[in-house]
């Protein structure tokens, strides 16, 4: 009698190929992280004094909004006069490079616009600017 062989595994073999898909969650992945990393907006709209010597900045900022009723917006969240340090410090953590920008209001009030350049500096950030539009001619 004789004993059949067994078949080599690799002639049956039903494995699916899965490297094109990895490679289109890898890209997928690198997609979204990528898009994300746009610069954040506070989520409000202010109406920016305007100024002769404005520059635009092209790097990522973090973005400290004042409305004119003194509500102050970071990330897109209200947050209260005591809390801007706290933020600052961990979004500047998360993006070392980025500069603070503080958008405020023309009708703000200096003494709200002062805290919030105290709580800035006290996180440790000496070179915040403040937002504002060019002057049109």
């Amino acid at each position: 009698m004789r004993r059949r062989s067994s078949r080599s595994t690799a002639e049956h073999s039903s494995d699916i190929d899965m490297t094109p898909m990895l490679d289109i969650v890898f890209i997928m992945l690198i997609f979204f992280i990528v898009t994300t990393s746009f610069v954040k907006e506070s989520g409000i709209d202010v109406n920016r004094p305007t100024a002769q010597t404005a520059t635009r900045k092209e790097q990522g900022n973090i973005i400290v909004s004042i409305r004119a009723n003194g509500e102050i917006w970071i990330d897109k969240r209200q947050v209260d006069v005591r809390a801007v340090r706290a933020n600052v410090a961990r979004l500047h953590a998360e993006q070392p490079l980025g500069s603070v920008v503080i958008a405020a209001d023309r009708d703000t009030r200096v003494k709200v616009l002062t805290q919030v350049m105290d709580q800035i500096r006290l996180a440790g950030i000496t070179n915040a600017s403040i937002a504002t539009e060019s002057e049109s001619r």
